[in-house]
């Protein structure tokens, strides 16, 4: 815990582990000595409904969510929570019972609530917009391979993880592997809590935050910072969608010209395009357990979707997933148990679906690279 005086006013920080019972503990007694003004918890406004709402994957669309392309966002936030939730069901409490603590204790107190972090979706998107083409598949695998991780922690372990150190050592291998990440998850949360924690009313302020924030926010606490430039989402620039357009068209004037100069060979890029793009988004179809008319649906569509920066094959074999094998009351239901288990991943008929789409979108991706270099050796073997 951190008593911090700032301008006559007073910031206690309390920096958890989000697994952890003892910080859940903690949380309550120092709300309850304290008394303060206001309580401030690490969440934002749709993590602190998916936290208050229990029936909240009841009300999902998976097909809104398709359609709204918003489907890897969703499958990225269950893989990274999957490993805290395992940690969470192995020692008997519920994810984020700390930050429970702090809402449930800001009530009986009479404090006021401040939900004190960035929206999660626009944290995800400025990651995304920020990553490298290569540094997506990465993250993407690392990602993938999450699930498969097992590690026994003792409590005693959790508990040592919240010491500075220790967590400056994980953020600082972390920043080498993918410096964007930890520039954005990280540091840019930082200033925004710093911020809402400093603008918060009162004079005495409560902040429950993981720990891994605690040394950022006090470095941030004394600097101000604008929260709607952190919050905003830059449209992709212009310079990448001159890439995506340019990319197919000069495909087609690959095939188009080998095809004037030698029919065979034209119709050989032909069917090496199909045959890439379509066998490798049904081979993702397939990795993902996909019904066989989800799986026919990429393999036909891959080849054309790959042709328009408007299109990706996943988003329609996931259409057809969930249309034929559409998700009922108890898939949502059981979604927070699933995610537990890589098994979970493929069993639940929710998260196979957004599996489908990502799988198929990679498949798709590897088809028009291998099939792209084909046509291209293809051409210059014609024409030189």
């Amino acid at each position: 815990m951190h008593r911090i005086d700032l301008d006559g006013r007073t910031l206690i920080l309390i920096g958890t582990a989000h697994v952890s019972r003892k910080s859940a503990a903690e949380v309550k007694e120092v709300i309850e000595t304290e008394k303060p003004d206001t309580v401030c918890v690490e969440l934002c406004q749709a993590r602190y409904q998916a936290i208050t709402d229990t029936d909240r994957w009841r009300k999902t669309d998976i097909v809104k969510i398709i359609r709204e392309r918003k489907a890897m966002l969703l499958l990225a936030n269950l893989v990274l929570s999957s490993y805290q939730k395992r940690l969470a069901k192995k020692f008997g409490i519920e994810p984020g019972q700390e930050m429970i603590q702090g809402i449930k204790s800001a009530e009986e107190t009479g404090a006021a609530l401040c939900l004190a972090d960035r929206d999660i979706q626009a944290t995800m998107l400025r990651l995304w917009r920020s990553l490298s083409f290569w540094d997506k598949i990465k993250l993407f695998f690392q990602l993938l391979l999450s699930m498969f991780y097992e590690e026994e922690l003792s409590e005693e372990m959790l508990e040592e993880l919240k010491s500075k150190d220790m967590l400056s050592a994980a953020l600082e291998e972390l920043s080498r592997s993918l410096p964007r990440l930890k520039a954005i998850i990280i540091d840019e949360r930082d200033k925004y809590l710093a911020q809402k924690i400093k603008s918060a009313p009162g004079n005495k302020v409560v902040a429950v935050l993981g720990a891994g924030h605690i040394p950022g926010i006090i470095n941030e606490l004394s600097r101000d910072h604008d929260l709607e430039a952190l919050s905003r989402v830059a449209p992709a620039p212009k310079y990448t969608k001159v890439i995506a357009w340019s990319i197919p068209l000069l495909i087609i004037v690959l095939i188009v010209l080998t095809f004037s100069a030698d029919r065979a060979t034209g119709i050989k890029q032909i069917m090496a395009w199909v045959f890439w793009n379509g066998s490798l988004g049904a081979l993702g179809a397939l990795a993902a357990l996909a019904h066989p008319l989800s799986l026919l649906t990429a393999f036909l569509v891959a080849p054309i979707s790959s042709l328009s920066p408007l299109l990706a094959a996943g988003w329609f074999a996931g259409l057809v997933e969930a249309l034929l094998r559409k998700p009922n009351v108890s898939d949502f239901e059981d979604l927070a148990d699933d995610v537990h288990s890589f098994k979970g991943f493929w069993r639940n008929k929710v998260t196979r679906i957004l599996l489908v789409v990502a799988l198929v979108n990679l498949g798709s991706t590897a088809g028009t690279i291998i099939g792209g270099a084909e046509i291209i050796n293809r051409f210059f073997n014609t024409f030189f």
